[in-house]
């Protein structure tokens, strides 16, 4: 009875993380995962399968799922088991390879899915009206805490791009960068971006966008190379590192340099490096619907700075109105 009541809890997990990704998937600004990999998740090609919201996708499996767990069927509760959990592992394998970036609730969805079908698989049976109300409290507790949203993130002016508004994250000013590594003026003023996000006094994230103009020579092996180190937790300290190299320096083989130096584990940055283009493009479409005509252009909340000539005190001011 225990696996059996373990079952209907991780399909309604399951189900819960699928909910809660939908909605962000829909709402103007993500209130459940506002972190760098959920949103590149959501904007890779593989987001929206024959144009289906892939956590739709998620809500329909779980909760046939859940429905199987008190229902006498044990040869389809298995082959759904089985072909949810191959289903997972086909997903977890996209986001490592194909989009190279994790979304938090995808990983709660994708693991559920695959413990529930182990649990399926080595003995849990149909759940009994004994055990009914403790899988229906337990499921119910599971969706009630990860369906309370985060609080509310800030309000941003009409007209702020959709890619500005769901990296926007409650708690803190979010800073959207769009750049390019080897242009002169984005370089002009990273030093001054960074002393304004360290004199702030609020808390500050920053994203960036890849957007690598085709003048110049290194900007997409720059590009690609700090999508990898994003992908392993190193986007800033990569991002350093290439603002600070010289621009000839920026080469294939020079970026795999600074990647080593930043700690990046090499190994996975040469799997990774193939698949960035995908992400790179994303960023690019991004910025040009955007109307981003030129580098570097900044969001800070949902105020666009365009241009290198910006103070450091007029950054931290628009830092600061931004966490209002």
């Amino acid at each position: 009875m225990r696996r059996s009541i373990a079952a209907a809890v991780l399909a309604g997990i399951g189900l819960a993380a699928s909910i809660a990704s939908l909605v962000d998937y829909l709402a103007p600004a993500p209130a459940f995962c506002a972190d760098t990999g959920c949103a590149t998740v959501r904007a890779s090609a593989w987001a929206h399968p024959l144009g289906i919201p892939m956590p739709a996708l998620g809500i329909a499996y779980f909760a046939a799922m859940l429905a199987l767990c008190f229902v006498a069927q044990p040869r389809a509760r298995k082959t759904l088991a089985i072909a949810g959990a191959a289903g997972a592992l086909a997903l977890i394998a996209i986001q490592a390879f194909a989009v190279g970036a994790w979304c938090k609730l995808c990983l709660v969805a994708d693991t559920t899915a695959i413990v529930g079908a182990a649990v399926v698989l080595v003995g849990a049976r149909t759940v009994r009206w004994r055990g009914a109300v403790a899988s229906l409290a337990a499921a119910g507790a599971t969706l009630a805490i990860l369906l309370v949203p985060h609080p509310a993130a800030p309000e941003l002016p009409t007209g702020t791009p959709d890619f500005v508004a769901r990296a926007q994250a409650p708690g803190a000013a979010t800073i959207v960068e769009i750049v390019d590594f080897e242009c002169p003026f984005c370089r002009a003023l990273a030093p001054k971006l960074d002393d304004a996000i360290a004199r702030a006094k609020a808390p500050v994230r920053i994203v960036r966008k890849m957007m690598p103009l085709p003048m110049h020579v290194h900007a997409m092996a720059a590009a690609l190379a700090w999508c990898c180190a994003d992908a392993q937790g190193k986007g800033d300290a990569m991002a350093a590192a290439l603002f600070a190299a010289e621009p000839d320096e920026l080469t294939p083989e020079g970026c795999e340099r600074l990647a080593a130096q930043v700690g990046c584990d090499v190994d996975r940055y040469r799997r990774d490096l193939p698949a960035m283009a995908a992400r790179v493009a994303a960023d690019i479409a991004d910025a040009r619907a955007a109307g981003v005509r030129s580098l570097p252009t900044v969001f800070i909340g949902g105020t666009r700075v365009v241009g290198s000539s910006a103070s450091t005190e007029e950054l931290v001011a628009q830092i600061d109105h931004a966490a209002r």
